[in-house]
């Protein structure tokens, strides 16, 4: 494993190591289609490629306008969020990404970690544009994250939701990964 990428780094640094990331996991994703075996190894793998990730972490929608925490890497997560409550539930609302370089300034902050000082949310949509969880990054540091982090989120995720979720049929959500 490559040394975890440093707080402060510039970021040239930080897309070069979305970029190598998105090449690994392709690798040792391929053929799996257990969504909890999936959802957990990009944990792992994101969460020791950058030294100001604290906490690392999916909040999944398990039921219409709830989130619930995992897979994560880090202290406790909330079990569950409402689509109506704190960065994950407005995120999931919009669907959009939020970046904080401050969580204070947040009206709505839920305060999961009380040193957590910065925040990055990204939705997960599956194969059709639906949304099925988000993404969530918490730093201790204040202003830890930057648009590398934020586009590089954003594709990874946009690359890998649809390998997790591919499909609707019917209506109804297809939760295994076709090879």
């Amino acid at each position: 494993m490559e040394v975890p990428v440093p707080i402060g780094a510039p970021e040239s640094a930080r897309r070069a190591r979305y970029a190598a990331l998105r090449t690994s996991l392709a690798a040792i994703v391929e053929g799996e289609d257990d969504v909890i075996a999936l959802l957990s190894t990009f944990v792992c793998e994101l969460h020791h490629a950058f030294a100001y990730y604290d906490w690392t972490g999916f909040y999944r929608q398990v039921t219409p306008g709830v989130l619930a925490v995992g897979p994560y890497q880090g202290g406790h997560g909330c079990l569950r969020i409402p689509f109506s409550r704190g960065v994950c539930g407005a995120a999931a609302r919009g669907p959009r990404t939020i970046l904080l370089d401050d969580v204070d300034t947040f009206p709505d902050h839920i305060a999961c970690a009380s040193t957590t000082r910065s925040e990055l949310v990204v939705p997960v949509l599956d194969g059709v544009g639906g949304l099925k969880a988000v993404f969530d990054v918490d730093s201790n540091t204040p202003a830890a994250f930057c648009e590398s982090d934020r586009e590089g989120l954003e594709a990874l995720l946009g690359w890998f939701g649809p390998i997790c979720w591919p499909r609707t049929v019917l209506g109804v959500v297809s939760d295994v990964a076709e090879g």
